[in-house]
C-alpha cells in the first residue's frame, strides 16, 4: 500500500510543479537559451544527493550536450564514512575551490541544487559565480529553507542569493511517509521533483533554442545505429563550449 501511496504522492507533486512552477521554469530556460545563443556556457553543481539530478541530465541519450557539470572531491558521496560528506558541504570556503576549476566566465549560466539551501558550499558557490558575471539559477525548497536558519559565514540561504528560484516544492525533512511503529517520516522526494525539474528545463531550453533557429546538440543513444559517430560529430562541433571531456 505505501508503495502506491508513494507514487501517487509523487504524481501530485508534479502536478503541483507543473501548476506552481511552470513561469519559473520557462524564466530559467529563456535565460539559458539566450547564453548559449551569444555563445555562452552552461554549468550545472550540486552537493551529495543534490549533484545528481545535475548527473542525470549530463552525458545521456536525448540529453542536451551543452551541459557542463561541477564536480568537486567529497561532494559526490564519493567519500568514506559517507558523514564526512555532510561535513563537507558545510566546509566554509569550500564553495570557492570548488568552481575554481570551472572556467565561468561573465555571461555563463549555472544551475545550482541544494534543496534546503542552508550550507556553505551551495551558498558560497552561488556567490562567487555571481561575481564572475554568471547568472544562478537556484532549485531549492521555498517551504524547507523557511524552516531552517543559515550554516554558513554569509549568514545567507541559496533563495536568497541567486538570480532566479525554481521551488521544488520538497517539505521540510524531505521525507514524505509516514507509518505506525515508525517514529519519523521516511522516503524523501526530492530526487523526484528535482530531476523532474531538470529534465522540464532542458525540454523548454531546447524549444526556445530551436525557437532561435539554432539546432541543440542531442546526445543520440550509442546503443543505436550511428548513434556514437553522431555523437562525436557534434562534441566536436561544440567543443568550444563543453569542458567535461
Amino acid at each position: 500500500m505505501l508503495a502506491k501511496t508513494y507514487l501517487q504522492n509523487m504524481q501530485a507533486l508534479i502536478g503541483e510543479l507543473i501548476e506552481k512552477q511552470t513561469p519559473a521554469i520557462e524564466r530559467a530556460a529563456e535565460a539559458i537559451a539566450a547564453a548559449i545563443a551569444q555563445g555562452h556556457t552552461l554549468f550545472g553543481f550540486g552537493c551529495n544527493h543534490s549533484l545528481l539530478p545535475i548527473l542525470d541530465i549530463y552525458y545521456r541519450a536525448g540529453g542536451l550536450m551543452l551541459l557542463n557539470p561541477i564536480i568537486a572531491p567529497g561532494l559526490l558521496l564519493d567519500l568514506h564514512p559517507p558523514t564526512l560528506t555532510s561535513r563537507m558541504e558545510q566546509l566554509e570556503g569550500y564553495g570557492d575551490i570548488a568552481l575554481a576549476g570551472a572556467p565561468i566566465k561573465s555571461g555563463d549560466v549555472l544551475i545550482l541544487i541544494s534543496v534546503s539551501g542552508r550550507n556553505a558550499v551551495p551558498v558560497e558557490a552561488a556567490l562567487k559565480a555571481r561575481s564572475l558575471g554568471a547568472l544562478v539559477i537556484g532549485v531549492t525548497s521555498q517551504a524547507f529553507s523557511d524552516s531552517v536558519t543559515p550554516r554558513n559565514k554569509p549568514g545567507k540561504k541559496l533563495i536568497d542569493v541567486v538570480d532566479i528560484v525554481i521551488d521544488n516544492l520538497v517539505p521540510p525533512g524531505d521525507a514524505s511517509l509516514t507509518l505506525d511503529g515508525v517514529p519519523q517520516k521516511f522516503t524523501p522526494v526530492s530526487g523526484v521533483s528535482s530531476v523532474a525539474l531538470m529534465h522540464a528545463l532542458m525540454a523548454e531550453t531546447i524549444e526556445r533554442l530551436v525557437a532561435r533557429g539554432i539546432t541543440p546538440p542531442i546526445y543520440l543513444s550509442g546503443n543505436i545505429e550511428g548513434g556514437a559517430a553522431y555523437n562525436d560529430r557534434m562534441l566536436a562541433e561544440n567543443a568550444s563550449r563543453i569542458f567535461y571531456l
